[in-house]
């Protein structure tokens, strides 16, 4: 894995956090503990801050980075991204603001000023625009992302559970590379 400083800030990671070797992490960024960073991620902090939370699972090709201040863009945009969130594979997030226990699904668009409240999934394939909030306990699908019904309560339950699931997988992938590299 690669793990870059840039202008300062070096990336933190918390404990018994899963870093894949091909993931690539820069700048101003900092991963809650038991969290997962799968092949390919590109997390890049490197002209405004971005902060996952505990048991965050950033999966295979998904591209992280944030806005800039300017004098088009007061304050820019960080990427805050909240705990037991699930990030579908080649999934986008520029700029946003993602809550906690979310499901955003593969190949999905967060846009810069986007705020994703609390408890929410965002189906495959999903975009959502600049400055959209997405209210909690509801399915959005759709390009652009449109409200498309309530969870149920079987749906509100299943946040706690992927995440948990994300925490056992990504333990034994850290176990395994512990072995092997025993093993040399």
């Amino acid at each position: 894995m690669s793990i870059r400083t840039l202008q300062g800030h070096r990336p933190i990671v918390g404990n018994r956090v899963m870093l894949d070797p091909t993931a690539v992490i820069i700048g101003d960024v900092k991963i809650g503990d038991d969290s997962s960073i799968w092949p390919l991620v590109v997390i890049r902090g490197d002209m405004h801050r971005i902060r996952i939370g505990a048991r965050t699972s950033i999966q295979d090709g998904s591209v992280l980075h944030i806005t800039h201040s300017s004098d088009y863009n007061p304050g820019g945009y960080p990427l805050e991204i909240g705990d037991d969130v699930t990030v579908g594979h080649k999934a986008l997030l520029h700029g946003c603001t993602v809550g906690n226990q979310i499901l955003i699904g593969m190949g999905s668009t967060i846009m810069d000023g986007a705020v994703i409240e609390d408890r929410v999934v965002v189906a495959a394939g999903c975009l959502v625009p600049p400055n959209k909030r997405l209210e909690s306990g509801f399915l959005y699908v759709g390009a652009p992302a449109k409200k498309a019904r309530p969870l149920s309560e079987k749906e509100l339950n299943y946040f706690t559970y992927v995440a948990g699931n994300y925490v056992k997988l990504k333990d034994r992938h850290l176990e395994q590379w512990r072995l092997d590299s025993a093993q040399k």
